[in-house]
């Protein structure tokens, strides 16, 4: 759905974005991430065609976005992190004059109208002017005109930005369901928004493409963990190399032990294995679990291993 190769963008000596290439297929929903000036809102507007490449090619569902720019962009929604508002008209002829932009057939008007509206939640302020709305519904007047001529990629910088906890719940659902007929990339400064929604991480540094990752995948950590009444030697020899790391605590009659694996590790049938052997022990098994980092975790990682390459 959506292919960029060796993108490059520089301005004058500075390289923004620097060889990156990516992949995204249908209906995934993919976090872009990085540090304030790593390149990410570079990258949106090189793939909306706001921007033109230095070098590298991208394609939108195999449209070239530089030779085929107005067929890419008819199937392109985007929310830039700046609103593209106008505060002095009325919600209500806003989105009518987006839906102009986008070329939305005369018959379709009121029911995409309808469809924007009800999906964010500003059927009540319709009528209202722009400059008269809080921030949290200014950016939902945002995402509406984003999705109001039904795109099939969606593009969000921070679309969560300025909305109190339940409107991000709201926001959150509404990614959930477009998704299930739109690619979307999403770039948030907020970890919990990519946890809940996404299934895949990109994340930029200094305008370099270091990670390209399933989320599961990458929180995951080489390490067993297993709360258990047993010894290590009842179940020991259910591991099939010796442990590199092992660390035991009591808690009560629990023993909890914690040990490495590689990446080739079949870690089911090692769980399995050591299940069948404590409980043939006659022993009791509490927990038994691959341990997972949260996202700040893995970013923060990252970050320290930048830090001592440089």
């Amino acid at each position: 759905m959506i292919r960029a190769e060796q993108l490059t963008k520089s301005y004058g000596g500075s390289l923004a974005v620097d060889d990156v290439n990516f992949h995204i297929g249908q209906g995934e929903i993919v976090g872009l991430l990085g540090h304030n000036g790593a390149g990410k809102t570079t990258v949106m507007k090189m793939l909306t065609g706001y921007l033109e490449p230095s070098a590298g090619k991208i394609t939108i569902a195999n449209l070239d976005i530089e030779t085929e720019a107005l067929a890419a962009q008819a199937l392109i929604g985007y929310l830039p992190e700046n609103l593209p508002i106008y505060p002095e008209m009325r919600v209500l002829d806003y989105l009518q004059y987006c839906a102009a932009l986008h070329s939305v057939a005369s018959e379709h008007l009121n029911e995409r109208l309808r469809y924007a509206l009800e999906k964010t939640e500003l059927q009540e302020r319709a009528l209202s002017s722009i400059a008269t709305l809080s921030r949290g519904y200014k950016q939902r007047v945002g995402v509406a005109q984003a999705l109001l001529h039904h795109p099939k990629i969606l593009i969000l910088d921070e679309p969560t930005n300025g909305l109190d906890p339940h409107q991000t719940q709201q926001m959150r659902k509404l990614i959930v369901e477009l998704a299930k007929h739109a690619t979307i990339i999403l770039s948030t400064h907020i970890m919990q928004e990519v946890d809940a929604l996404c299934d895949r991480v990109l994340i930029l540094e200094d305008g370099k493409l270091l990670v390209d990752q399933e989320l599961e995948a990458l929180k995951r950590v080489n390490s067993i963990q297993v709360t258990t009444s047993a010894q290590l030697q009842h179940f020991e020899n259910a591991i099939n190399n010796k442990p590199t790391q092992l660390s035991t605590a009591e808690s009560g009659k629990h023993n909890i032990f914690e040990f490495g694996v590689d990446k080739h590790t079949d870690i089911d049938a090692l769980c399995t294995s050591i299940s069948e052997t404590v409980i043939k022990s006659g022993e009791q098994l509490f927990a038994l679990e691959q341990k997972r980092q949260d996202l700040d975790t893995v970013f923060r990682g990252i970050n320290k291993k930048l830090e001592k390459a440089s």
